[in-house]
């Protein structure tokens, strides 16, 4: 959980900054790119998930 709060903590610095120097903020302005990032994280967990199963 720990993790999880300094990665917001930081994203949100990061975007303050960008906001502050007028440069567009580094992330996925529409949905689908949103949903892209989620996929690849959710595809990471389920391999994590099936990976002991393999072995």
């Amino acid at each position: 959980m720990k993790e999880v709060i300094l990665s917001l903590l930081t994203g949100m610095i990061v975007g303050f900054l960008f906001a502050l120097l007028r440069l567009p903020i580094p992330a996925p302005p529409a949905l689908a790119g949103i949903m892209g990032i989620v996929g690849i994280y959710l595809g990471m967990k389920v391999f994590q998930w099936i990976a002991p199963l393999l072995k």
